[in-house]
């Protein structure tokens, strides 16, 4: 087993935050929902319930977990770690964020890897943006990256600048406008591939194009409802091959996974996936994932 760059491989090592450090009390929720677009706020003690059930489900598949501090000047968005960092076959890269509100995470977060020793392979500086839940790395030379309001080409560019030479090919995803409750669309908020194979895709706004060179891949769709879109069926988190979780209250997509031969656990999100729009992918940074060859 080596480690591997890609959405589906085994899960090793992950960065979390928790929920009493992103959320911090009541009275922080109180004061920041509504301008981060919240659809309400989250219940703290409920917050930090559903978060420990959430690490549960991660510790029982095996992964060592690594936890990012209170940091001062962090806001709720916090929680979602994948957004503020890449990882590349040359360690982490920082980005820039494009929501103004979360400018402070990836230094705090580059703060913390550096501590923990992992290796830091650059950043996106300004007027590039880029954010982690816009890349979906297929395996470790092929990857795709969303381009919309939270990823320019500029951070495209500088991104493929620092990746160097360990790429074969970058498919750029121009994202669509979509007026959903929250105030962003990733790429991932379209797909997550859960083996080399095998993609949950919401297809009403999956570009052509991009829906095209999925197909010619070989990979095989779960399809997500129009009435499971809002609640995020279509952000699932691969803990390994066909081995998933995702948000309660996707009884359809769960069940076209497991007839899809996926081993499916769930969570309870309402505080902290569904008033935020961050669903399993967003609460994590995958930092190991290992697999064949």
């Amino acid at each position: 087993m080596t480690e591997v760059l890609s959405e589906h491989g085994r899960l090793t090592r992950v960065l979390l935050k928790h929920a009493r450090d992103a959320f911090v009390s009541d009275a922080a929720i109180s004061s920041e929902w509504k301008g981060l677009n919240f659809s309400a706020p989250p219940d703290f003690a409920r917050a930090a319930s559903e978060y420990d059930a959430f690490l549960d489900i991660l510790g029982r598949g095996g992964a060592e977990m690594v936890f990012l501090p209170r940091q001062d000047g962090a806001t709720l968005d916090s929680i979602y770690v994948r957004d503020a960092s890449i990882v590349s076959v040359d360690g982490a890269i920082v980005v820039r964020m494009g929501k103004k509100q979360r400018a402070e995470e990836p230094a705090a977060l580059e703060q913390e890897l550096r501590r923990i020793g992992w290796p830091i392979a650059g950043s996106i500086v300004q007027p590039g943006q880029i954010e982690g839940g816009d890349l979906v790395w297929f395996d470790s030379t092929t990857l795709a990256v969303g381009l919309g309001t939270r990823t320019n080409p500029e951070g495209i560019r500088q991104l493929r600048v620092l990746l160097r030479d360990s790429f074969e090919e970058v498919i750029v995803v121009p994202l669509p406008a979509y007026p959903g409750q929250h105030d962003v669309m990733h790429l991932m908020s379209l797909v997550s591939p859960v083996d080399k194979d095998l993609a949950v895709v919401y297809l009403r706004l999956l570009p052509e194009r991009f829906r095209q060179f999925l197909q010619d891949r070989g990979y095989r769709f779960v399809e997500v409802p129009d009435d499971e879109f809002e609640t995020m069926g279509t952000n699932v988190l691969a803990l390994g091959p066909r081995d998933c979780v995702m948000l309660e209250g996707n009884p359809k997509t769960r069940a076209a996974l497991e007839r899809a031969g996926a081993r499916v656990q769930v969570y309870q999100g309402r505080e902290i996936s569904l008033k935020g729009g961050g669903g399993p992918t967003c609460l994590t940074r995958p930092l190991t994932r290992v697999g064949n060859g």
